[in-house]
């Protein structure tokens, strides 16, 4: 535990600069982890924290520490990488306290690509799931529909996916969209 006294401007920036050198994170999200820090280290210093650490939010956002806009995109890019769907990427963006228009702003930038993100994001779903041409045994198609809609997938896409012969036929997919 740390004394109310001992949570000061040095502290907090000590804790911040840590934070943000192993994440990358939006504004709001890096208000609430000191916050959550100095809840639990010092339950009574919360009220005098405050104002502390809307400086070091403000100062960081002047210095570029701390940008939305770019968190936003290139988290939104990541996760489309990686195979989530733009409403999942929404959702992640919006609980880490990033703004509706910067959100709408990173998921459009996704969509101007040309393809389709949500397929090329299906696509990669179902690699890292072992779904449709990636499965090693005979699936069940219902429960194979029913994970992509889960992930935020729509029907379309996921038996598009579902309908591949192999692997290459997927990647073709991707590449090409549903056209």
């Amino acid at each position: 535990m740390v004394s109310a006294r001992e949570i000061e401007t040095e502290l907090l920036e000590r804790w911040a600069l840590g934070y943000l050198g192993q994440y990358a994170s939006s504004a709001e999200n890096l208000r609430r982890v000191l916050m959550r820090r100095v809840r639990r280290h010092s339950p009574e210093a919360v009220p005098p924290a405050r104002p502390l650490i809307e400086a070091i939010v403000a100062r960081y956002r002047e210095a570029g520490l701390l940008d939305d806009d770019a968190y936003a995109a290139a988290r939104a890019t990541s996760l489309n990488r990686r195979g989530d769907s733009l409403m999942a990427i929404r959702a992640r963006l919006m609980a880490k306290g990033v703004a509706g228009e910067v959100v709408a702003g990173a998921v459009g930038s996704l969509q101007e690509l040309g393809l389709d993100p949500d397929l090329a994001a299906a696509c990669a779903f179902a690699r890292r799931r072992r779904l449709g041409p990636f499965r090693r045994a005979a699936g069940d198609r219902a429960r194979e529909l029913a994970a992509f809609a889960r992930a935020g997938f729509s029907r379309r896409v996921a038996e598009a996916v579902l309908a591949c012969a192999d692997e290459e036929a997927v990647a073709t997919l991707a590449r090409d969209g549903l056209g």
